[in-house]
């Protein structure tokens, strides 16, 4: 292989830009195209047949567990990368049962970015700490099936957050900080801080009060 080429999928420019960014400096790796939803990542794939898929789990049309799920059906020899802000244990499971090569936090360095990218394009597996400790856990407790088909939307509060934001916001308004939340859920210090600013912008709060107020309001506690 010459060259590595990769599609982006993400309903963010700013995200889209900013891997493009960082791919720029690697010299076997190459951008050829952009996606902003799940059905144009589809079109995109088909039409340039990509090395690997570089896609974010919520986007508009069709998430990007759909889109793993679809391309592992009807298109070959692309591999996927799922690069999200969740280490949720429902999102992580279903993009594994999709047939995802890799899951990887946006937290993650440059470094394990560039590693992942190469080990899912020479064919390997790559899933970060956090993620492996679910996968683990799941394999431990047999849930290993995968059949099942992806579901990812979670509707449970007007915000949509995930169990893994809710567990964030509980420790939160118990006042913890960024470590002692890593060290109970077990998972980076760098991991808890993206979970918690992911939380903050949803909620639309700039400060503990604020989000204790709306918590209340919607009743998320």
């Amino acid at each position: 292989m010459d060259k590595i080429n990769v599609v982006l999928a993400d309903d963010h420019v700013l995200v889209r830009d900013g891997i493009r960014a960082l791919l720029e400096d690697e010299t076997d790796v190459e951008v050829i195209d952009e996606a902003s939803n799940g059905k144009e990542a589809l079109e995109v794939i088909k039409a340039n047949k990509p090395h690997v898929l570089i896609v974010d789990i919520r986007m508009p049309e069709m998430n990007g567990i759909e889109v793993v799920n679809e391309i592992n059906k009807s298109v070959q020899d692309v591999k996927t990368l799922v690069l999200s802000m969740h280490d949720s244990e429902e999102y992580v499971v279903q993009a594994i049962q999709a047939g995802a090569d890799g899951y990887l936090l946006k937290g993650a360095s440059k470094e394990e970015f560039i590693k992942a990218l190469n080990k899912v394009a020479s064919g390997g597996k790559y899933f970060t700490g956090d993620v492996s400790a679910i996968i683990m856990n799941n394999f431990v407790k047999g849930n290993t099936n995968t059949a099942v088909e992806p579901k990812v939307e979670i509707k449970n509060d007007p915000f949509n957050l995930t169990k893994r934001e809710k567990q964030i916001l509980s420790l939160v308004l118990e006042l913890k900080n960024n470590k002692d939340i890593a060290d109970e859920l077990k998972i980076s210090k760098r991991t808890a801080e993206v979970h918690r600013f992911n939380l903050m912008k949803k909620l639309q709060v700039s400060n503990l009060k604020e989000l204790t107020d709306k918590a209340k309001d919607f009743g998320l506690i």
